[in-house]
């Protein structure tokens, strides 16, 4: 790999940033987040490579390359408590994907900040209290099981202090009926969180709907096809604000 020598510009810090934060990023998810071009987004991920902050791989023929931050690159962000992220053929698909949503979510929520599951994990574990996961029950340790979202909806509002976030799951599998049944009900009775929004793949949409009536978790969850959610090379579209659960 070929180091840039030259200091590094504000702008290519905060690319960084972002990526650090949610682990790793698709350029299309990277042009959706800076409102640049494709070309524009392959540019400045290929430059950031280049000067040691950023490495990628494309694990998947059919699917675009991942971008994540080398140790340089995490030093270099100034964020603390986040590991580098770990991509591998299995998780790919599901990376890929959350990147595509994070994107899309900052755009379609402009008056909230967007994390990723790394994020959460980290302000968890300094605060000692679950922030914006469900409990799924006493874990083997004599703590508390968590079950975290893979992307969370912070308001920025003045009143966000009496708000609270929204935990989105990104679904291309489907889990077994008992483990599905199970956070259902896990997130029907978690109340660090506004609601529950489900962005599924086609074949997750029916078995999933069926745990959600049988937890009862109906006013908790929503669920929203990924297709409704902007592509990441088109961040004009939007997903209907009526889409995020509230509570009453």
């Amino acid at each position: 790999m070929v180091r840039n020598s030259k200091p590094h510009s504000p702008e290519q810090l905060a690319l960084v940033r972002w990526i650090v934060r949610f682990g790793a990023v698709t350029p299309e998810a990277a042009a959706a987040h800076g409102n640049w071009t494709l070309a524009s987004a392959r540019g400045r991920l290929t430059a950031a490579e280049r000067a040691g902050l950023l490495c990628s791989r494309r694990l998947l023929a059919d699917r675009p390359a991942l971008y994540s931050a080398t140790r340089a690159g995490l030093r270099a962000s100034g964020l603390h408590g986040l590991e580098p992220c770990r991509i591998s053929v299995a998780n790919a698909p599901h990376a890929i994907e959350c990147a595509r949503v994070a994107a899309a979510l900052e755009h379609a929520y402009p008056d909230h900040t967007v994390i990723g599951e790394r994020e959460l994990r980290r302000d968890e574990r300094e605060s000692g209290t679950p922030l914006a996961s469900a409990s799924l029950g006493p874990g083997p340790g004599g703590g508390v099981l968590l079950h975290r979202p893979d992307i969370v909806l912070w308001p920025q509002s003045p009143s966000a202090s009496e708000r609270l976030p929204v935990a989105v799951e990104v679904e291309l599998t489907i889990k077994a009926p008992r483990r599905l049944l199970e956070i259902c009900r896990a997130w029907a009775r978690c109340r660090c969180v506004a609601g529950t929004l489900y962005l599924v793949a086609p074949d997750v949409q029916r078995p999933l709907a069926r745990a959600i009536e049988r937890s009862h978790a109906s006013g908790r969850i929503a669920v929203v096809p990924l297709e409704a959610l902007a592509c990441g090379d088109r961040p004009d579209r939007r997903a209907p604000a009526s889409t995020v659960p509230v509570d009453a």
